[in-house]
């Protein structure tokens, strides 16, 4: 190498290939039809999904235990051919993730425990007001209120609620599974990881615009009270199941408490701590190696922030 002087060394350096994104590479579209690839596989997820819901048509509420047997139907189905989308969008681009598809949309083992736990107490932090305004209103106390929740004929009497399993178990799965486990390693390639995690919850939010039609047409609620509720934090399963049982925070009913101060006082406490608590409590060294970070080194963008 010495042998070859200064221009064998300048002519090593020019004719060394650069590394391009895994796309290029292979042959595939430029970056530009990949997001345009991208995009629009994920709005055909989101249309598919909301779709099914209105395969079955209906005069009941959607609340009609009738209606939500249908619809369970429709949505697993749609759920359990989504990540066939992802298997054509590889096929359309070209990326190859370099890791199985099940880990690439969060399948596995590895950090199991830290990420259905922390993530679940970080959420119940920011919902600290509502949950004390709710052991406020609640006439019992905390050892009888721990005796129902714990009693097997407690949750024999959920898992026959259509609404319940609907609210807690289904939508959660499958909407996760849709909007994030999905959409997230095919937009995370186009936007890069950061601005992807929160892109997901664009498409997911439009996608329930369709429940304020639902109780517009069948008089449920007004226009405004509708907006305030429509929406729920896009999370790991649990986290959106328990947002879904808690709903959007009373604050109104709040500021009307018999003992609004320190309720108030637990309000401001519990979105303190959240931010706080946000960055250490979801730094991803917690949960182990990230799949999509892989994905994104293979197509050329290894200095994402996440993955520094």
């Amino acid at each position: 190498m010495a042998a070859l002087g200064g221009d064998g060394l300048r002519l090593l350096s020019v004719s060394r290939p650069e590394r391009q994104p895994e796309s290029a590479a292979l042959g595939g579209p430029g970056p530009g039809l990949c997001c345009w690839v991208s995009v629009f596989s994920c709005l055909s997820l989101a249309c598919s999904y909301v779709g099914s819901l209105y395969v079955w048509k209906s005069e009941l509420p959607r609340d009609h235990p009738a209606v939500i047997k249908r619809r369970f139907t429709s949505v697993l189905v749609v759920s359990s051919l989504s990540p066939l989308c992802v298997l054509l969008w590889r096929e359309l681009t070209g990326i190859q993730p370099g890791t199985s598809l099940l880990t690439l949309m969060g399948f596995r083992l590895e950090g199991i425990f830290p990420a259905a736990l922390l993530p679940l107490l970080l959420t119940m932090i920011l919902f600290l007001g509502p949950l004390m305004q709710l052991s406020m209103d609640c006439p019992c106390d905390l050892a009888n209120g721990l005796k129902v929740v714990l009693a097997p004929r407690s949750w024999a009497r959920c898992l026959t609620d259509m609404r319940w399993l609907r609210n807690q178990v289904i939508a959660p799965l499958t909407e996760e599974l849709v909007f994030r486990a999905c959409m997230l390693p095919m937009l995370a390639p186009c936007t890069g990881l950061g601005p992807a995690v929160f892109t997901c919850p664009l498409f997911f939010g439009v996608a329930h615009f369709h429940h304020i039609i639902e109780q517009l047409r069948f008089r449920q609620s007004s226009v405004g009270s509708i907006f305030l509720s429509a929406g729920h934090l896009i999370g790991p399963v649990l986290c959106h199941s328990f947002c879904n049982y808690m709903g959007f925070p009373a604050v109104c009913a709040a500021l009307e408490h018999p003992q609004r101060r320190p309720l108030l006082a637990g309000y401001a406490l519990g979105v303190g701590l959240f931010l706080l608590l946000l960055q250490p409590l979801t730094d991803p060294k917690l949960y182990g190696s990230l799949p999509l970070c892989v994905l994104l080194e293979r197509t050329g963008d290894s200095k994402a922030p996440l993955c520094s």
